[in-house]
């Protein structure tokens, strides 16, 4: 028998079989659940070899029997969860291990991107490392980089990307509307779901958007019984958590997923670029591609490290006293971003905090496991969320507000220029276009569509 790993169903059992009798054989391929193919079978081995048809149907009728064992085991095989993730030896371990128990653990961080060729979007990189690192929590962060064509929005993330386990990232360039519901149940938990562009995940957008609020996905659809034939409902379920990583370039995204996220915002300024072009042009010196070898070894570091995170608990013992803008109800869900981020920074530095244990439920014999965060914790998720959480609160896009206040400057100079009051100015749209292109063009890309 033949072809048997081929079969991962229950309703077809389609394989190649010899029979052979001395010197004299038969080879066919045939689906030994059809009747009308076993009892041709057995006709035309009976006429090549000269036995008798009884004696055929009953072996090929234990070889069934021996096969639907064999099947059903490969099957259920095929099912079960695969644990992808590679052996570290003794010393990978202890490099990673050495990372994460560094006092300077985001300097590193922050200087093995650079390693790498991303340069500046300190703040970014950061929080973008961070929400990754989010995907480990009950309830992780989601992230999208907005910016202008070109200006660096899919580097950013392909740098953080690159520093997580393959085996826990899913990247997609587009999705169809019900595809996340039809995935394995296990296959995006704890895990990160990349899409490339925010428009190549429009028509998912409710799926993605129940998936970060619910932390799950249900769907019930009809499907045949394989036993009787009938259509029944049947249920299909994704597990989360899932951290979810998106890239636009348009300037006006669905409001219900954009306040579910984080909006990272690419530096369009002309220093930026200017910095940009001194790291493309060394990476073509000896030196550049020397450090471009050293590479591999950086993210593979990384990429070890984050294997080591495990998904615990997070107490925050300040979380009482800490204090939010609340003059608008979008607050209350930037609010749960802003103590993610300070249990995410708390998380990655697990193998620096003292792990304790609770007795829960109380008297039960059952014991939890978790670290608190500590006061630094906290003082680097208030920097970050400073920047990244004001923009976000920001109605106008980035590139919006940039060219407001270019536009704001621009008028206060004419006005001293022509000695008139503010009020008393007017400009053209013709100006506000040539403005754009012009301090655009210095700034190193167009301001706004």
């Amino acid at each position: 028998m033949r072809g048997l790993e081929k079969n991962l169903g229950f309703d077809a059992m389609k394989v190649n079989v010899l029979a052979s009798r001395g010197d004299a054989f038969h080879v066919d391929t045939l689906d030994l659940y059809a009747a009308r193919n076993r009892k041709l079978f057995i006709s035309e081995v009976a006429r090549e070899l000269g036995a008798d048809e009884n004696t055929i149907k009953t072996d090929l009728g234990k070889v069934l029997l021996k096969l639907e064992e064999l099947q059903e085991a490969q099957v259920n095989e095929a099912l079960k969860p695969k644990d992808k993730t590679p052996a570290l030896s003794d010393a990978e371990r202890a490099a990673a291990l050495a990372l994460l128990q560094s006092p300077d653990l985001l300097e590193r961080i922050l200087a093995d991107f650079e390693r790498c060729g991303v340069v500046g979007e300190a703040t970014n990189k950061l929080t973008g490392y961070l929400a990754a690192t989010s995907r480990k929590l009950e309830q992780p962060l989601a992230v999208v980089v907005q910016s202008s064509s070109a200006a660096g929005k899919s580097s950013l993330m392909e740098a953080v990307l690159a520093m997580l386990p393959p085996e826990e990232v899913t990247k997609f360039s587009a999705m169809t509307g019900q595809s996340l519901f039809y995935m394995q149940e296990s296959d995006l938990k704890h895990k990160v779901l990349a899409i490339v562009e925010e428009e190549g995940a429009e028509r998912a957008s409710y799926a993605l958007k129940l998936l970060q609020s619910d932390g799950e996905l249900t769907i019930a659809s009809t499907g045949k019984d394989p036993q009787t034939g009938r259509l029944v409902t049947q249920e299909y379920r994704v597990e989360g958590p899932v951290m979810i990583f998106l890239t636009t370039t348009a300037a006006e995204i669905d409001e219900e997923l954009l306040n579910r996220c984080l909006v990272l915002s690419v530096n369009e300024e002309r220093e930026q670029t200017r910095a940009i072009h001194i790291m493309q042009r060394r990476r073509q010196t000896l030196s550049g591609l020397l450090e471009q070898r050293q590479r591999a070894a950086v993210l593979k570091l990384h990429r070890d490290a984050q294997r080591l995170l495990k998904p615990m608990l997070v107490a925050n013992p300040f979380a009482e006293r800490l204090t939010f803008l609340d003059a608008r109800t979008r607050s209350r869900r930037d609010h749960v971003k802003y103590l993610t981020l300070i249990r995410t920074v708390a998380l990655l530095h697990q193998y620096q905090r003292p792990h304790q244990t609770i007795e829960h439920p109380p008297a039960s014999g059952q014991f939890m496991e978790y670290i608190e965060v500590t006061p630094a914790d906290v003082a680097i998720a208030n920097r970050l969320t400073h920047e990244v959480l004001g923009r976000s609160l920001d109605e106008l896009a980035p590139q919006t507000r940039r060219l407001l206040v270019m536009l704001d400057a621009h008028i206060n100079e004419e006005c001293k220029r022509v000695k008139v009051l503010r009020p008393d100015y007017r400009f053209t749209r013709r100006d506000v276009l040539w403005l754009n292109k012009y301090l655009g063009h210095c700034a190193g890309g167009n301001l706004c569509n």
